[in-house]
């Protein structure tokens, strides 16, 4: 089995600026984009998504859809929550920590614009646009050690795309 970085974008979470936070860290799936979010890995998990262990962002939309998509691909899957995966996040960390999981799917669930920024990185095109609306999900096949331009891209979907 080919291993994969897949790259996720939190799913749908309450409005920026919302009074209802206190902080943009606080921001939580809105219930519908949970359910929807549930939907997509359903989908994607026929299909062969399967990552053996999942970082994410600490911040709670972000820990919420990792936590979906723990619970909807197959096996015990790990998640675990990097620093290196707030806005703005730190590649070199990223590799450092992937590396450290080297032979295992793994899955990085952030924020935009970075998990874009992530996945040009992984296919060693700092200039390729890819947009990933909210709960989207990019497969980038691993030909080498987790670094920049280690594989190709794969696949990528939106709950949109996949008709939902």
């Amino acid at each position: 089995m080919s291993n994969f970085i897949y790259i996720a974008r939190h799913a749908w979470a309450g409005s920026f600026g919302d009074p209802g936070w206190v902080t943009d860290a606080d921001r939580e799936l809105e219930p519908e984009g949970a359910e929807r979010y549930a939907r997509v890995i359903e989908l994607l998990a026929e299909r062969g998504l399967a990552p053996e262990l999942i970082a994410t962002s600490p911040y709670i939309r972000c820990r919420q859809t990792a936590d979906i998509m723990a619970e909807g691909v197959p096996g015990e899957v790990e998640v675990v929550e990097l620093d290196a995966l707030t806005p703005g996040s730190d590649f070199a960390a990223l590799v450092k920590w992937s590396c450290k999981h080297a032979g295992q799917s793994l899955a990085w669930v952030g924020h935009a614009p970075d998990v874009s920024t992530l996945t040009a990185a992984l296919i060693g095109d700092s200039h390729a646009t890819i947009r990933f609306a909210k709960g989207s999900i990019a497969a980038v096949q691993l030909y080498d050690e987790v670094d920049y331009a280690c594989g190709e891209l794969h696949w990528h979907v939106t709950a949109k795309s996949l008709g939902l």
